[in-house]
């Protein structure tokens, strides 16, 4: 699959310092659906007002840099899809000249109008998912940081103005994302910029830091990030185009070693019965398949010979076959489960030549790992032995962790931004849609 570095931008943004940040920035993940809501997002929740005087130092002697840089932040917000007079820039900035006189009541008023503002935006950004995803645990969605939290965070940065401009609220993506777009913007790429808003739109769901997996189908590849910082990463399998695998966030409980494979009923139509057709019940046995009664935990094994196998390959009869362990199994030797009713899991695959390839689009969904011991390890802090031979035996992770299915085109990388294939047609349908017009600030 050939991937492609449309541009690359260094310059920055107008108001930018040119002096070194002052803190770690969080290392950018290399990875992430659907247009931002038309409509303006809810209000934010009742925000906290400064528990006390130690907050973000937004002046210093002479200093407003870190408060022009939050208004900066805000009179772009249009960038994040949000409408930039939900933030009372005209009141926020005549307090902020009002500061300048030097007396503490109007810095106390300013400075208290600069953290609202700061914590509204923040709450803005995390109000909604995009479009597309699918939510199986409410844990699993990144929230904004409470506003005590955002505060204090904002206090200990060593340099404030550069803090906002890093947004590290966000995945570690964002803001370069956002840098990007607002370039595309200032020299005319239409196109670049159009693809720019659906990725950052998508990065939203991502959260600024912690330990999670992060599979980006677009890429084809799995991460493993501690703190904001990849750790490791991987190839993968994914699903084929006609069966993409889906965006989602959700956590990962346990580690199922020895697993069965419950073949979903359009893969026995479409993989299993035209093979039975042509070679008989042998087939079933040579690959470990089993023809079961029904889907509950007492179904019991039927005779192939029974089953009206055309009529499973034309879809006029449903069955459960089910893939007992083995060298053959389509899951490996491990899978990695996280509860979802679209029955998607990261797992062991026996084809490991498949990972070799560029385009990695030949699972029915599911993500195959190209080394899933590797990953047990790192979710489990320990190699994962299989002690005996009895399937599917449960491993539950100490701490679970979230897992998110992204499909992010556009990934920063240095100064550039490279994009990857839209392998599933979703930048198009969704850059379609938005020519109908329907774009329209949250």
């Amino acid at each position: 699959m050939a991937n492609r570095t449309v541009f690359g931008w260094s310059c920055k943004p107008a108001g930018c310092s040119a002096r070194p940040a002052g803190f770690a920035f969080l290392a950018a993940a290399s990875l992430a659906t659907g247009l931002p809501a038309p409509a303006k997002a809810a209000p934010a929740a009742p925000l906290e007002e400064r528990s006390s005087a130690e907050g973000p130092a937004w002046f210093g002697w002479g200093d407003d840099a870190a408060a022009l840089a939050l208004i900066e932040q805000l009179e772009t917000a249009g960038l994040d899809g949000l409408d930039p007079s939900r933030f009372d820039l005209p009141g926020l900035k005549r307090a902020v000249r009002d500061a300048g006189n030097g007396k503490m009541s109007a810095v106390s008023r300013a400075s208290k109008a600069l953290d609202r503002a700061l914590v509204r935006y923040v709450n803005a950004l995390r109000a909604q998912p995009p479009r597309g995803w699918t939510i199986n645990d409410r844990d699993a969605v990144a929230q904004a940081p409470s506003a005590d939290r955002l505060l204090a965070d904002a206090a200990s940065a060593p340099d404030l103005a550069e803090w906002v401009r890093a947004m590290p609220w966000m995945h570690s993506s964002y803001a370069s994302l956002r840098r990007a777009l607002a370039d595309a913007d200032t020299r005319g790429d239409t196109r670049a910029a159009a693809l720019l808003r659906l990725n950052l739109d998508r990065a939203r769901m991502l959260p600024g830091g912690g330990r999670y997996v992060l599979v980006n189908t677009a890429a084809q590849r799995l991460y493993m990030v501690d703190d904001g910082k990849v750790i490791d990463q991987m190839r993968v399998v994914v699903g084929k185009k006609e069966q993409p695998t889906p965006q989602m966030a959700a956590t990962i409980k346990f580690t199922a070693l020895n697993p069965y494979w419950n073949v979903p009923p359009d893969l026995t139509a479409e993989r299993i019965a035209p093979h039975v057709l042509k070679q008989g019940p042998a087939y079933l046995r040579q690959l470990g398949y089993v023809v079961l009664s029904d889907w509950s935990d007492q179904a019991v094994a039927v005779d192939p010979a029974t089953i009206d196998w055309q009529g499973v390959a034309n879809g006029r009869i449903q069955i459960r076959v089910r893939q007992d362990p083995g060298p053959h199994n389509s899951m490996g030797r491990m899978k990695f489960m996280f509860p979802n009713p679209q029955g998607i899991y990261l797992h062991d695959t026996p084809n490991k030549e498949l990972l070799n390839e560029d385009a990695r689009l030949f699972s029915g969904g599911c993500v195959r790992l190209e080394d899933a011991s590797r990953l047990a390890r790192w979710l489990h802090g320990r190699d994962l032995e299989v002690p005996t031979a009895e399937a599917e035996q449960p491993v539950a992770l100490d701490r679970p962790i979230p897992v998110y299915l992204v499909y992010q085109t556009a990934v920063p990388s240095g100064g550039d931004v490279v994009f990857h294939d839209d392998i599933y047609g979703e930048d198009a349908a969704q850059l379609a849609a938005l020519a109908e017009p329907r774009w329209a600030a949250r």
